[in-house]
Formats: C-alpha cells, structure tokens, sequence
C-alpha cells in the first residue's frame, strides 16, 4: 500500500505528461485535445499568470482537498523569488466555530446510519460569519493580496479569480491519508465518515458555489500534483468545454481493488498500478466523481466533469436538459470478477424510497452487460419460484449476527451468462455478479445506494466486516420478481432493427422502469449515428478501435473497451472502424418516452 504525507492509495498519480499507448490499447489517461500553448506547468506557470495579470488582489478559492498550507508556502516562495511582497490571508479565518458547523450539517448525515444521509441544500455561505467575512480585506502596503481557501470569493474582492480543483478520486485518496479535512471541519475523520460528508455535503454545496461564477473565473488550476500544478486561462477552459459539448469527450477512468475483485483489468489494462491483489471496478464514467483532461503540447490538464454539466447541461443532455438539470443521468463502469469472488448479494432503492430518504432525484436502475466471460459464469437475479421471504430475512440475520453462511441458491436464482448478454435490473430487484464475469454496468447515475444483504462473510481490504443494510434492503425488495418472470422479462431479448451490406443495429429493450435504452452498432467499415436530441454513451465491446467523426469535424479514435460520450448538441456521427475484425459498439441513450419520477421541490437548483 503506497502511503505518505498526501495521499494513501495503490493508484498512480495522473502524470502531467501521459506514457505513449500503441494504438488499440486502453487509454487511462485520455485527454481532450487543444491547439498548443493552452496548458502550462508548475508554480512558476502560475506565478507567471497571476503575475501577468497586473491585478494587486487575487482570489485563490477551491475545492474541498486542496492543501492551502502547501499552495501557499509554494506561490509565496515563487512570488517572492521575484521580489513581490505578497499578503495571504486565509478565509478559513471566517468560518463559522466547529461546533455551529457541525450542528449545521447534522440533518444531513443521517444520524447513526453508517452509509447514508441526504443530499444537502445549504449553501458555502451558511459555514462563514458574515462580518467576519466582510473585514477580510486587501492589504495596501503588498504587492499582491491573496486571499485563499474554498469560499474565497465569497468575500467580495475585486481581482484576479483563480480556481484550484481536486479531482473526486484524489479527494478520497488524500482523506485516507488524513492529510485534507471536510468542509470546515477541525479533525480528519475516518475515511468511510469523510466520504459519507463528502458526498451529502461537501461536494454538492460546493458545485452550487462555483456554479455562480464559473464564468468569471481567470485562472483554473489543476491541483491534483502537488509539486506540479498545471494551470489553464479561464477563457481557453470554457472554450474547450464548449467543443467537448458540441462533439464528444472520455472522461479519465480511475480504479479500485475490492474484497470480490478480479484479474481482467489488472491483467488486459495497461499502465494501471500492478503492485494491488485485483481490481474490483474500474469508474468508466460517474459523472460526480470522474473527470475530463485537456490535452496541449503531450500535458494533461484534469477538471471535474461537474463544470462540463454545469456550463453546458443543455447541450450535453439536449430536449432531458430539463428533467435533470445539472445531472449527468447515465453511468456505466466495469465490475471485473475474473478468479475473484461473487459480488454481495444486493438490491437498490425504490425511487420514492430515495427520494424520500436521501434527497436524490432518481434511483439506481442497473443493467449488467456481460463483457467477458467464463464457460461457467453466472448472475444472480430474482428470487426463486418457493421462496419465502421470512425465512430469507432470518437466514440473513443469523448470518450477521452469528457469522454462518446462507445457502444463497436455496433462495436467490441465477442464470448464466454468455458475452454480450445483457441482464435488466431495476429497482428492488435482488442481484449479484458471480465469479468469472467482467460486467460492463450500464445504470443510472446513483451510485452509493446499494442496500447488501450477504456478502459471503468476506471482511474488507482492511480486515474489518463490510456494512449490510438488511433492514432497508426488506423495505425495497420486489419478492414477485422470481425465475420464470425474471427469465421473461428481466433477460434482454436481442432485435436487430436495421441493418446494411456490412452492418447491423441490433436493439438490447431494458425494463419498462428504466429511462434509458441499449443499442449495439455491429460494423466492418462504417455506420452514421445521429443522436435524436439524447447524449449517447458509448463503448467498444468487441473490435480493436474505432474512430468517431463528428458534424462539427472532431475526430478522435477509441479502443477496446473505452467508454466515451456523445453530447445531444453533436446532431450526428460517423463510427469507422479502424481493426482488422468486425467492431460491436455498445450505446446508452434516453427513453423518448420515459416518464420522469416527481422531483422533490428544488431539486433541480439544488444539483
């Protein structure tokens, strides 16, 4: 386990200046490309921005987990070096006392739920103390007066504004080392207790405040280096955020190991981190927690996906713009079980359920995708024809109580799985990958709200039990959703649609409850794409790589098993495979017809 002062992690750092990949081989460091000169590195390229500005304030603000004591120490030694004398003056200085804090955020971290709280609607305001907040002001006798730390701009200087941002992955990285706090917390806590106020509070009353001035932002830097930032002017950042929007873009996949983990990705990917004993999920795309890079001269610049939603949610989402505002809907990651073990056994809320309890607009539909398989693989989905639900939940709490294991099959059924199946799981349906599968998982975006039942009395990485959620999984389960039903209505049926000399569009129906759909494009040379007012998510299942050209004339290529997305605004594309052998593409898109849940009130303003 790689540990230090920063960060406790096996993953690589995401290097500023990417290895080479042979062609057809997956990317983990995929990048945006811009004209050269758009992306410059270090301190010094930061100093030398600020510096060229000719403004006497600046605004340093950021997002929860960047180490302003290290900023400061690294800008101040730089600016100095030039015979600046600098002022910094720490907005943290403003924040309300601890205690008021915490008795602020306490509604929304569900009590003694271990897990689950409700997404906050404060604001970055209600942790600071006005006044206090008003009488931070520059300094006249300094060269420069810099103001820092997340919330800056939220004492009303005029100036230079600059924007550290941490990617999600990193956030929880650092927070395992101890090295970064919550939101105006004083202590670290234990990392599970970070995440959990990460997540319900942090992240989404932080994207509310760089939403209001996104626009007027000078200077984004790229903090996730610590000793190398890399930084981009405002205005190159908004443009380039403009082109992904109206083309296509892949977000940077990041890894986990896991109890159940397997070998696929550790074996087939490279430049992953090889010294970890598997690899459990690799995050293709989670819109809250992945981000995008801009590439410029061979140097990688990384944002949050959340500015690309936040700026350009209409022409990413289209005519759904509406019903989820800034949410990115669709989610699609890799659960890789190859000589590892069997997923917990599991299901996800009902949609008035989460609502209800967490806050969130729309639940966890899932879908396994069966990207690669053994002879022998299984998924475990539904119930079995006699089962009875009392005794289930008994067998399940002995387990728990008592550490015995549960005859899973005597109650939950399975079926195998063969590549390219794809097995439809809505909510409230009881399921699990077995062993020697890699499942591509198509879902919705949600993503912590998994209620485990049995986890095969596996401890976790750390040696400690994994939390189940028995209780609340009894309150979601649909007990109707047995064998026979499930191998009606449950198991995609393929139809092909339309097809031509050397290609094929073959429709894989999802559940009535879900609102998105499944098409796989089965080509030799090429095929046209137009995507009827929805962003499309897309990933190359089987081939070597195909190139994807755009209306506006973007053309990027992509490889085996990369996912990458196309926005609504991009009208149509062409797919030209680029392999000796015939390529399938998987595509996720919005139902025309899907019926939207009811959003809580101020939903929608509050993502």
């Amino acid at each position: 386990m790689q540990s230090g002062t920063v960060r406790k992690t096996t993953q690589h750092l995401a290097p500023a200046r990417p290895p080479l990949v042979e062609p057809g081989s997956y990317n983990i460091y995929p990048g945006f490309p811009l004209a050269p000169g758009r992306i410059g590195l270090g301190f010094e390229a930061m100093a030398d921005r600020i510096l060229a500005s000719g403004q006497r304030a600046v605004i340093l603000d950021g997002f929860v987990g960047v180490i302003w004591d290290q900023v400061v120490e690294r800008l101040g030694s730089e600016l100095g070096g030039r015979g600046r004398k600098v002022r910094f003056i720490d907005v943290r200085s403003a924040l309300l006392p601890g205690g008021q804090i915490t008795k602020l955020i306490k509604p929304f971290l569900g009590g003694d739920d271990p897990l689950f709280g409700r997404r906050s609607t404060l604001t970055l305001a209600d942790f600071f103390d006005q006044n206090h907040l008003r009488q931070l002001r520059p300094d006249e006798k300094s060269d420069l007066a810099i103001i820092y730390g997340s919330g800056a701009a939220l004492a009303g200087w005029g100036g230079l504004s600059v924007y550290i941002d941490i990617p999600k992955n990193e956030v929880q990285f650092r927070s395992r080392a101890g090295s970064i706090l919550n939101l105006g917390a004083t202590r670290p806590e234990s990392p599970q207790d970070m995440y959990k106020r990460f997540y319900f509070v942090d992240w989404p009353i932080l994207n509310r405040h760089r939403k209001t001035y996104l626009n007027s932002i000078d200077l984004f830097v790229d903090g996730q280096r610590p000793d190398e930032p890399a930084v981009m002017d405002g205005d190159d950042v908004r443009d380039g955020l403009s082109a992904m929007a109206a083309n296509c873009f892949r977000p940077r996949p990041w890894f986990e190991p896991g109890p159940w983990g397997g070998q696929w990705i550790k074996e087939r990917i490279p430049h992953v981190a090889k010294d970890v004993p598997n690899y459990a999920w690799s995050f293709e795309l989670i819109y809250p927690e992945n981000g995008i890079s801009f590439s410029s001269d061979g140097i990688l610049f990384e944002l949050s996906s959340d500015f690309l939603m936040l700026q350009h949610s209409r022409d990413v989402l289209g005519k759904f713009a509406e019903r989820f505002g800034y949410e990115f809907p669709i989610r699609y990651d890799f659960l890789d079980t190859f000589a590892g073990g069997n997923l917990s056994v599991q299901c996800h809320p009902r949609p008035e359920y989460v609502q209800k309890h967490f806050g969130e607009t729309f639940t966890q539909d899932e879908c396994y995708y069966i990207f690669d398989c053994k002879p022998h693989a299984r998924v475990y989905l539904g119930f079995q024809e006699k089962v009875d639900p009392v005794a289930f939940r008994r067998e399940l709490e002995k387990s728990y109580k008592e550490g015995s294991p549960v005859d899973i099959d005597s109650f939950v059924n399975s079926e195998p799985a063969r590549k390219h199946d794809l097995f439809l799981i809505p909510n409230g349906t009881i399921h699990c990958s077995g062993i020697d599968n890699l499942v591509l998982e198509i879902s919705a975006t949600p993503y912590i709200f998994t209620f485990k039942m049995y986890d095969w009395l596996r401890m976790d990485l750390s040696g400690n039990p994994r939390t189940l959620n028995i209780a609340r999984a009894f309150e979601n389960l649909h007990f109707d959703r047995r064998a026979k039903l499930i191998r009606r209505d449950f198991i995609s049926r393929p139809v092909v649609l339309e097809q031509g000399p050397d290609w094929k569009l073959v429709h894989l129906p999802t559940h009535p409850e879900h609102f998105y759909d499944v098409h796989r494009i089965e080509f030799v040379s090429r095929v046209d794409v137009e995507t009827n007012g929805s962003c499309h998510v897309l990933n190359v299942v089987e081939g070597t790589c195909v190139e994807i050209v755009t209306k506006h004339g973007m053309r990027m290529v992509f490889s085996y098993a990369e996912t990458f997305v196309v926005p609504a605004a991009a009208e149509s594309y062409k797919l030209i495979n680029k392999g000796p052998v015939p390529a399938k593409v998987v595509k996720t898109f919005l139902k025309p017809d899907a019926k939207p849940y009811a959003v809580p009130e101020g939903a929608k303003q509050n993502s």
